[in-house]
Parts: C-alpha cells; structure tokens; sequence
C-alpha cells in the first residue's frame, strides 16, 4: 500500500484539524516565550523595513546617485555572509539567549545612533553604509542564535506552524515597514523613522529578556567539552547529510535561476507599459502571495512528506515564473508572481523545519548559519544572472527560460538525490 502525502499530527495528545485553512496559532498559545519572541520580532522586522527604506531615501538625497543607493546592498551583504558564519558557530558555543540579547541591543543602539546623527544635523554617506554594516552583523548574530532556540522552545509537531508564522513575520516586515517608513519620512523626516525602529527593537530586547537560558546541548561524549564550535565542522557535518544539503540546493534553484527581481524595472515598461508604480507592485506582488501562502497555512501541518513538498514548492515556485515571463497583461502577472511568492512560503516552512528538526541541537547554529548566506547570497547571484541573461538575449528569455531551468534543475537534483522525497518528518533524517 502507498503511502498518502499527508497524515494527521498530533499536538497536546490531540490530532490536528483536517478542515484548518488559516494559520496554525498553536505554537502562539502554548509557548509564553515562543509568543513574546515571535511578537518582539514581528514589530522589529516592521521597523527594520522603515529604517531599510529612510536610509536609501536619504543616501539618494544626499548623493543623486541610483548606484549608491545601490551600494546600500553591497554593504549588508558583505557582513552578511561573512558574520553568517561566524555567528552559527558563535550560537553553538555561547548561551543563545545572551547572544541574541547582546545583538538585539547592538542593532537599537545602531538606530539611536542613526537618530542621533540626524538629528546633529551630520550628512556623511560613508557613516550610513557603516551603520547599515554593523545592522548586517547583528542581524547575522542574532538570526542563528533565534532560529536555534525555537526547536528548544515547541515540540517538534508545532515546527512547520512556527515557521509558517515566521514567514507572516517577514513578509509583514517587507510590505508594512517600507510603506510606514514612507509616510513616517514624508511627515516628520529620518529622525522619526530612526526613532520608531529604536523603540520597536526594545519588543525584541525584552522578548530575548524574558527567555530562559539557551545554552547548546551536546551529546554526552562532549558534555565537557567546552571549546568554541568550528565553522568547518558545521560544514563537514552538512557534507554528510545529504537531506539537509538538499535543502539548500532546492532553495539555490529558485534563487539564482528563476529570479527575476532585478528586471521588474525593465519588464514594467517593456511588457506593460508602465512606469515607478508598476514596478512597486511587481515588487510587492510576490510578497503579497508569500503573506498569504502564510496566512492560509493550517494545512501545512498535515503534512509528513516534507522533502517532496519542496521539491513540488520550488518547481512551482519556477512555473510560476516561467509563466509570468510570457505573461503581458499586467494583472496576470501579478497573479503568477504571487503564486510564486505563495510557493516559496511552502518550501522555506519545511526547509527551516528540516534544518530544526532533522539537526542536532549542538550544530543548529552554523547550519542557520549557512542558511542565512545562502538567503542572503542566492538572490544577488540571481539578480546578476537574470540581468546578464538579459542582456545577452532578451527579458522575456531570461525569466521565461530561469524558470524552466529551475523546474528542470530541481527534477535532476530529486534523481539524484531521491532519498529526499522519501523524508518523513514522523522519523526526520538529515
């Protein structure tokens, strides 16, 4: 007899729901510190938005300059995947909860100073881009050490609904933040914008306060083993487990082929016929679908068979594109790139739950660790490929052609690997 897709799960000795469509908010119930942690996030990915928002408006007023507000991003990403890293390690040897309350305070004491700059009245585009690097080694301190204490904070069944949560928190963050920051820097200006991210970081400060102490667990070989963990051993481990290296390979697929961000300006004009405000909602159109695909994900707890909804995800996730770059109709579009958007909620629910379920408390630091730099890695060597790609040929190929070799991309990679669709998340094995 085959095994079906989907299974109940069971949370408090009760069995989940069939019928349940919108967010599972069980894991919100449950944990106290789960719901002040996931709260304190939420308002602080709102304000981080607002303050990603006023500094680019503000090095543009200072500068004139589209490339160096383009080095806005050059900046974070550097420290990003450098300090990715170096903070798993950091987050496998050190109490969690006081390295995410040690860089939660370095990212509000950034924004106090970004008030405080402004408000002195010193215009220097060189002590933006350093601020904006150190919020990049916060971030990539923080995130390893958070990502890692929830699986210490739920029971493994209330993983995929914690996750689904978390991509509300993001995706909230990147549609809400941007439009308050906006109107907060058009009515008062960039100290009020520094201002209100300032404060909505003390959510996230109190949140990590309140939490208790979040030191690795080690098997019982290396209780006592008190040395720092090795960014290189993090990644031996991953060479050996091919399940969790899959999770990456799947995400990189969708990423780097089948991005096409960085032509939403071109194609806004091209295709459409419009301008600035088509591009926005082009933007805005595949994080509306990722929202949504997290508001409407109760279902997502049923499932059992979490590698191959990924690979289901992600192949949808490049269809979606790779119709969208046949599309020339503009609400067409945005309906297949939200589909999108809804598609990579799905895969980056069971990847972020393979990687908390299927690792070893002692290693969920770096293997975070190399997560945040394949997230903040793969979309720039798409944007660059999709514009290479367009100008070699034409944007209509790029997008068109990135999501079918997405697509195919992922079905060889599923051949080879084909332990990964077999991942039960009764029995998770990285």
């Amino acid at each position: 007899m085959t095994e079906s897709l989907t299974e109940p799960t069971e949370a408090a000795g009760e069995p989940a729901p069939r019928s349940r469509i919108f967010a599972d908010l069980t894991p919100l119930r449950t944990s106290a510190d789960y719901r002040r942690l996931w709260f304190g996030n939420t308002v602080s990915w709102v304000g981080q938005g607002m303050t990603s928002l006023a500094v680019s408006l503000q090095v543009y007023d200072l500068t004139g300059s589209a490339f160096s507000v383009g080095l806005i991003g050059f900046c974070s990403l550097v420290p990003l995947v450098v300090f990715g890293l170096y903070g798993g390690a950091v987050a496998d040897t050190v109490d969690r909860r006081k390295l995410g309350l040690a860089s939660a305070f370095g990212s509000f004491l950034l924004s106090a100073g970004l008030v405080t700059v402004t408000v002195a009245g010193v215009e220097q585009v060189g002590l933006l881009y350093g601020v904006v690097a150190l919020q990049a080694v916060c971030f990539a301190l923080n995130s390893p050490a958070r990502s890692s204490m929830i699986a210490r904070l739920l029971p493994a069944e209330q993983l995929p609904a914690a996750n689904a949560l978390s991509s509300i928190t993001s995706t909230t963050g990147m549609l809400v933040g941007p439009m308050l920051g906006g109107l907060i820097v058009g009515w008062w200006g960039y100290r009020a914008a520094y201002g209100v991210d300032a404060v909505t970081f003390t959510a996230s400060l109190y949140a990590m306060w309140r939490l208790p102490s979040m030191l690795p667990e080690r098997g019982e070989e290396k209780a006592g083993d008190t040395k720092r963990a090795s960014v290189m051993d993090g990644l031996r481990f991953l060479g050996t487990r091919p399940n969790l290296r899959m999770t990456f390979f799947t995400d990189m697929c969708a990423m780097v082929l089948a991005q096409p961000r960085a032509l939403f300006p071109v194609v806004a004009g091209l295709w459409y016929g419009g301008d600035a405000k088509t591009t926005g909602l082009l933007v805005a159109a595949p994080a509306l679908g990722a929202l949504l695909g997290g508001v409407f994900s109760g279902w997502l707890g049923r499932i059992r068979r979490q590698g191959l909804t990924v690979l289901f995800a992600v192949a949808g996730w490049g269809t979606a594109i790779a119709v969208f770059g046949l599309t020339r109709q503009l609400w067409l579009g945005l309906v297949f790139l939200a589909l999108a958007g809804a598609a990579d909620t799905t895969s980056m629910v069971f990847r972020n739950t393979m990687l908390q379920a299927a690792v070893p408390d002692e290693m969920r630091g770096r293997l975070q660790g190399v997560f945040i730099v394949v997230v903040a890695g793969g979309p720039r060597l798409g944007d660059f490929l999709a514009g290479s790609v367009a100008d070699l040929t034409s944007p209509g190929l790029a997008v068109t052609g990135g999501g079918i070799a997405c697509v195919v991309a992922v079905a060889l990679l599923a051949l080879r690997w084909p332990g990964f669709a077999r991942y039960d998340a009764r029995k998770p094995e990285a």
